[in-house]
């Protein structure tokens, strides 16, 4: 079981940036693939970004070219730098833990509490 701390979250302005942190527990952080996600109110849970062990990373159309996912093994964390943020970004985001590079919720065992982004217009 690994262990995922969020943090980095907060109020924003539309256009502006924030890099949110996942820091993880265990000594095995680099063979997961880590990943975001992130679930608006009345809204399904939904892919954001993913990123392998070594490093290759893989994200969702709708944040691609603005957030960037990046992962640091010898610190056991995870980042995901957000650019150009937009009103509909707003949401809790997740980081988990996963098996595989996958978008799908259902292929990330372990998850974080999540942390608050508000993006206003």
């Amino acid at each position: 079981q690994v262990q995922l701390v969020e943090s980095g979250g907060g109020l924003v302005q539309a256009g502006g940036s924030l890099t949110l942190s996942c820091a993880t527990s265990g000594r095995t952080f680099s063979v997961y693939v880590m990943g975001w996600f992130r679930q608006a109110p009345g809204k399904e849970r939904e892919f954001v970004a993913a990123i392998t062990g070594t490093g290759s990373p893989y994200s969702a159309a709708s944040v691609k070219g603005r957030f960037t996912i990046s992962r640091d093994n010898a610190k056991n964390t995870v980042y995901l730098q957000m650019n150009s943020l937009k009103p509909e970004d707003t949401a809790i985001y997740y980081c988990a833990a996963g098996s595989r590079l996958s978008n799908s919720k259902y292929d990330y065992f372990d998850w974080g509490q999540g942390t608050q982004v508000t993006v206003s217009s």
